[in-house]
């Protein structure tokens, strides 16, 4: 194996292991993402794109090179297998394109995995973002929870002292209805006390007005006849 191809294959194998240990259960997402939250990453961000996009360009090329070599070998295979006078070369030629084969499955699956890995590191780290806005979400949930029950409970015990407080202010209602129907009555009572007192008052000064006007005739009768009196009293003692 040349040194472009083993350093393939290496590269292959490193693609391998990094998908398993991604892949690993007991490893969270947020654990991955603290990982790639260093900063070292950071400083080597600038580059990543461009280093991506060189390693993709080369698997790529390297693959179109194994297309080609097994291509051509395939053709000289059988040409060589439709010709039995040279064995040597026709195992020659097997070889070969076992290579130009071996190569291609090697640059094929290395650039798969190549793309594969970019792709999981970025499922998880949304993952982790997504898990940890659904802590984030599930905190405020559960506040939210916390004061929408403390609100119902608020809610109630204020019905509850409203009902109270309109037991109360019925009782009270009815406690004054009571005590105003028995002053009313009280006053009836009252009134009606009054009123018979009023008319015996006009009663009385009716009759004192009755017997006064007769008085006033009789004294006006006395004093005419004391008048005839006093008149007839000198003709009486004038022939002494």
């Amino acid at each position: 194996m040349t040194l472009q191809w083993a350093a393939v294959a290496t590269f292959l194998y490193a693609e391998i292991g990094l998908i398993l240990i991604f892949c690993l259960p007991f490893i969270p997402p947020q654990r991955w993402q603290k990982i790639f939250s260093f900063s070292v990453w950071g400083k080597i961000a600038t580059f990543w794109n461009k280093a991506f996009l060189t390693i993709i360009v080369l698997l790529i090329v390297l693959f179109l090179d194994a297309v080609r070599e097994v291509r051509k070998y395939s053709s000289a295979h059988a040409i060589e297998r439709s010709s039995a006078s040279r064995p040597a070369a026709y195992e020659h030629t097997q070889m070969k394109l076992f290579r130009s084969q071996r190569n291609l499955y090697i640059s094929g699956f290395s650039l798969f995995f190549w793309l594969v890995l970019r792709r999981l590191v970025t499922l998880i780290t949304q993952l982790a973002k997504e898990l940890s806005n659904k802590g984030v979400l599930k905190s405020q949930a559960e506040s939210t929870n916390k004061a929408a029950k403390k609100f119902m409970e608020e809610n109630e015990r204020l019905k509850r002292l409203l009902k109270n407080y309109g037991k109360e202010e019925d009782h009270i209602l009815e406690e004054e209805n009571k005590k105003l129907v028995e002053d009313k009555e009280k006053l009836q009572t009252e009134l009606k006390k009054v009123s018979d007192a009023l008319s015996k008052a006009q009663n009385d000064v009716m009759t004192m007005k009755v017997q006064s006007e007769r008085l006033s005739k009789e004294y006006d009768l006395l004093l005419k006849e004391h008048s005839e009196l006093q008149a007839t009293l000198p003709l009486a003692q004038s022939p002494l």
